[in-house]
């Protein structure tokens, strides 16, 4: 059975990596005006050339293939994030919402998001066992230290002077 062309070490290797340059190089030629206005040939001939630059090297033409999933991945949980926190801080003219239940929404939000990605990823166990079982004690006296050093320090900062 023929292999799909989309999955083909030759696509993926050589032409997403080609086509992503290229189009990336044309858009900021295009939107900096690097090379003056109304050339948009010569814009294309230097992201032409940049891309094939690329795929004529391997080290570089590799970092770029590796780093693509994680930019995927990256993007889409950025995504789903700025979503959900526009739905708690939305502008609307009825908005009930105080700027502090803003904050706690958009905290939840946040910790809702990683504990989601942890138990995906399968990661849930190893953070586990990192912070109640193995090194938790270390952890969570450093973490009480902080939080401690921090208190006094904007006791003392917003701390009323005495004459």
């Amino acid at each position: 059975m023929p292999e799909p062309f989309l999955i083909s070490p030759y696509f993926l290797n050589y032409v997403l990596p080609f086509v992503l340059v290229f189009t990336v190089v044309f858009a900021v030629l295009q939107k900096t005006k690097l090379l003056g206005d109304e050339v948009k040939q010569i814009n294309a001939i230097m992201g032409l050339v940049i891309g094939l630059f690329l795929i004529a090297f391997p080290g570089p033409r590799g970092i770029i293939v590796l780093m693509m999933p994680f930019l995927a991945v990256a993007l889409v949980i950025l995504l789903v994030f700025m979503l959900l926190y526009g739905f708690i801080v939305s502008k609307k003219d009825g908005d009930v919402l105080g700027k502090w239940w803003k904050v706690a929404f958009g905290a939840l939000l946040t910790i809702g998001l990683i504990s989601f990605l942890l138990v995906i990823t399968g990661y849930i166990n190893a953070v586990n066992d990192f912070l109640f079982n193995v090194g938790g004690g270390q952890v969570w006296i450093n973490l009480l230290l902080v939080i401690v050093i921090v208190g006094a320090i904007i006791a003392v900062v917003r701390g009323e002077k005495s004459d």
